[in-house]
């Protein structure tokens, strides 16, 4: 799926995620090398909602469709199918109200021309924090994330913590380096390798 007008962007996200228990401390990332200091925290209050076909054409490809609010990349979003810790996610603005705009649905119909209709709604109480290195550049951005779900279809709701980890513009050259120093912190926590591939898929129960 390529970028389709000039109002859409795409991005790669680099990014590891771990599943919490409601009281697990905060990493100390002070024992992370090239992490310098860390930000105060940015809560974002995200509200998403996701579409897709009836019988799930787009997550069977390894897509999802959302439009999220909240937080500094609210908008139309269109996440394509992993590839190892990385996925590449494609970005068009909000618009006026919630309808589908007309580029994010000729976006997916390379995927599938099925109706899309809502999935799951995922509200998430998000809070924010940059590592930073010696010249304050942000090798990675960290997420403590509080979610609760609901699968739109079924009905079922469900809520849980979990923490995202994903490199900045400032990263370092070896990033398989810093993510195990970065999961030695994590993990020292409690924290365990996220069971699910998404909040999209948790949510579905998968």
């Amino acid at each position: 799926m390529g970028a389709p007008d000039p109002n859409s962007s795409h991005s790669v996200e680099i990014e590891l995620k771990f599943d919490v228990d409601l009281d697990t401390p905060l990493p100390d990332w002070t024992a992370v090398p090239g992490v310098a200091s860390v930000s105060e925290p940015e809560v974002r209050e995200l509200d998403a909602r996701y579409l897709d076909t009836d019988d799930l054409a787009l997550a069977h490809a390894g897509y999802a469709l959302r439009r999220r609010t909240g937080g500094p990349d609210a908008g139309w979003h269109i996440k394509g199918p992993r590839t190892g810790d990385a996925r590449t996610e494609w970005h068009w603005p909000l618009g006026d109200d919630d309808r589908l705009p007309d580029a994010v649905r000729d976006a997916a119909r390379t995927v599938t021309e099925a109706e899309l209709t809502p999935l799951a709604r995922i509200r998430n109480h998000r809070t924010a924090y940059h590592l930073l290195d010696a010249e304050g550049g942000v090798i990675a951005e960290f997420v403590d994330d509080h979610v609760r779900a609901t699968d739109e279809r079924s009905g079922t709701e469900r809520t849980w913590r979990e923490w995202e980890l994903e490199l900045g513009e400032a990263a370092p050259a070896d990033p398989e380096s810093f993510f195990t120093a970065a999961g030695l912190a994590v993990h020292a926590t409690g924290a365990r390798p996220a069971a699910s591939d998404s909040k999209l898929a948790r949510t579905l129960g998968h």
